[in-house]
């Protein structure tokens, strides 16, 4: 962790290379995860949807799926109209999604949800989940059945990855305490009028410390001595059997911690426009407003003597990192990716087999939808956060990018 003015930066590496990156400025962190006490101004029946003034700049927006029941097995056969579940001047609470972006509104939910160290708590969606990320059949059945004996009425809980091997009373301690705020944020949307602030998500360094620190980590360094100490008080409340893998680092010369560990070299080149391959092969990446594009090209190498073979190796490769890159790079929404062409079927198989296992180590939800008419693959992937610097010209000294440009994921 870097703290760089009034950004502060994380940078996690797997066998020494950067497989996630997240940036959080002062003043500019994200909205998603609050909860607010709203007022709806206008509903669209053409659009299903509604605006909520929850006391930002723009009104927020509100889809009508997003006002149905949490839990899909509840909701009415046929779908209401959202005049029906929506009126001006009506007040509810809702919570962000989707943080403000280029003029746009925050998108919002009454789908709520608040996230512990191990689970997921959510208090009207009457059901049990576990993460897809535990594939033991056991224990997906322990933790399924502790989640139903801790939950109370119509609660919903999803057991993150963390949970699993964790004992009853570390989750039933999460139920609690996430139980307990929810009831504040209740006590708090009767007391104040509309519009009105009634929770804020955790910052950045708690937002790490909670969902990405796990027992497979070796070291947390982190180079401001201001902000150890709240670091190392973090860590002893989530997972103190991580405290003594906390590290100081302490600046050498013009060495720093991002340069020590190739953090500031490898996310140039992630966010670079053109970024090369270890094989001699080259991506150009391209982001729009609508989608992100990306083409794989062999550059300077030339293989075997087998042509098939030559393509499949470069987009094997490209395919392993395109899939770490869209985690650094944090993309979000559509994504298009030009392979080199394949003529073999097994060849495209076996890209959309690899793809598919890369995108299940990513925490963020990433579907691949598979291979298009045209022989492009096709793949979405869902994106909460956006920059809290899209005003500013600065040019992040991390990755070279102007932090207008800068995605990311706190």
């Amino acid at each position: 962790m870097h703290v760089n003015g009034d950004a502060l930066q994380t940078a996690v590496l797997q066998d020494g290379k950067l497989v996630e990156f997240f940036m959080e400025r002062t003043g500019g962190a994200s909205l998603v995860g609050n909860v607010y006490k709203g007022k709806i101004v206008n509903v669209l029946p053409g659009m299903e949807a509604a605006f909520v003034d929850i006391g930002l700049g723009k009104n927020a927006f509100l889809y009508i799926d997003e006002m149905l029941h949490p839990n899909a097995d509840k909701q009415p056969k046929h779908k209401p109209s959202v005049t029906e579940l929506a009126r001006p001047g009506q007040e509810l609470v809702v919570q962000v999604v989707k943080d403000p972006l280029r003029g746009k509104g925050a998108r919002v939910t009454t789908h709520f949800n608040l996230a512990g160290r191990w689970l997921v708590y959510m208090p009207q969606a009457d059901y049990v989940g576990v993460s897809k990320r535990i594939s033991n059949e056991a224990e997906r059945e322990r933790l399924r059945t502790l989640g139903d004996r801790l939950r109370r009425n119509h609660e919903g809980i999803i057991m993150r990855t963390a949970a699993e091997g964790e004992d009853e009373a570390a989750l039933e301690s999460d139920v609690i305490r996430l139980r307990d705020l929810w009831q504040s944020v209740e006590e708090r949307a009767a007391e104040l009028q509309a519009p009105a602030l009634l929770h804020s998500e955790a910052g950045l360094l708690q937002r790490v410390i909670r969902d990405t620190l796990t027992p497979d980590v070796d070291e947390i360094w982190i180079d401001n001595p201001s902000v150890f100490p709240e670091a190392a008080k973090l860590l002893k409340r989530m997972a103190p059997a991580l405290e003594d893998r906390l590290r100081l680092y302490k600046h050498s010369g013009n060495q720093g911690l991002f340069q020590e560990f190739r953090v500031t070299s490898q996310a140039q080149e992630a966010f670079s426009r053109r970024i090369p391959m270890e094989n001699g092969g080259y991506l150009i990446w391209e982001e729009t407003e609508a989608l992100t594009v990306i083409d794989v090209n062999t550059g300077k190498y030339t293989g075997t003597d087998n042509l098939e073979d030559t393509v499949f190796r470069t987009n094997l490769e490209a395919a392993e990192l395109i899939a770490r890159l869209l985690r650094v790079r944090d993309v979000g929404g559509i994504v298009i990716i030009d392979y080199i062409d394949m003529q073999q079927e097994d060849s495209r198989a076996k890209i959309l087999a690899r793809m598919v296992e890369e995108a299940r180590r990513d925490s963020t939800k990433c579907t691949i939808v598979g291979w298009t008419k045209l022989g492009l693959m096709e793949l979405t992937r869902k994106k909460a956060r956006e920059s809290g610097s899209l005003e500013s010209n600065e040019v992040c000294k991390t990755c070279g990018r102007s932090l207008q440009e800068h995605s990311h994921r706190g």
